[in-house]
């Protein structure tokens, strides 16, 4: 819930939150550019959110935000797939939801990080068979990235190569009336300003 637009797609009549919602990925729940995302046998609901990524260059402990954006090495892309009936399965968990083998993905590359003025306010854009799904800009975050890599820090260290999804803007399929999940053959396409484009289609786990 890191776009103000996303936030009030939850219409609990509450102002952005005071903290930021956070889960953790296994490696194995994502692809690359240009790889299928794999639409699992449990669920027909896989859904797509396209984000800006950050990527960890420097490890730390208690990051202050005036330091925060040195520990970064590269930023990238992600298509923060999700599996959405399996995303309150428990009581109080999105875990489920968040980490089925391939269904997300990272890339289209690495691009190395020069200065805030790079990630400041990068327009960010979600495609699904080349129709405009979400449409936000890095500008309008609640949760800036100093701030995100400063709380993070406070309770788990920060390595290099740790990867940090900085959230998705308002218009992902659960959204829609009625609902637009992804089926097989579907193509998606997630961009940043100066980053690039990231690719993937749609199987079916066989």
């Amino acid at each position: 819930m890191n776009y103000p637009d996303r936030n009030a797609e939850y219409k609990d009549g509450q102002d952005a939150p005071k903290y930021p919602s956070m889960f953790m990925r296994t490696p194995r729940s994502f692809v690359g550019h240009n790889a299928p995302l794999v639409r699992p046998r449990a669920s027909a609901q896989l859904d797509y959110e396209g984000e800006l990524t950050l990527v960890i260059g420097k490890a730390g402990r208690h990051i202050r935000q005036s330091d925060a954006l040195d520990h970064i090495a590269a930023i990238t892309l992600c298509n923060e797939g999700t599996i959405r009936d399996w995303t309150r399965h428990a009581k109080f968990n999105v875990t489920q939801g968040k980490n089925f083998d391939s269904t997300g993905s990272l890339g289209p590359w690495l691009v190395p990080f020069t200065d805030e003025s790079q990630i400041a306010d990068i327009r960010l854009t979600t495609r699904v068979n080349g129709e405009t799904r979400q449409d936000d800009r890095t500008g309008r975050l609640i949760f800036g990235f100093r701030y995100l890599i400063n709380y993070l820090s406070t309770f788990t260290t920060l390595v290099a190569g740790d990867v940090i999804v900085t959230g998705t803007p308002t218009g992902a399929g659960a959204r829609f009336d009625p609902p637009r999940f992804l089926q097989p053959g579907d193509m998606i396409e997630v961009e940043a300003d100066g980053v690039g484009v990231l690719n993937n289609g749609v199987i079916d786990e066989t």
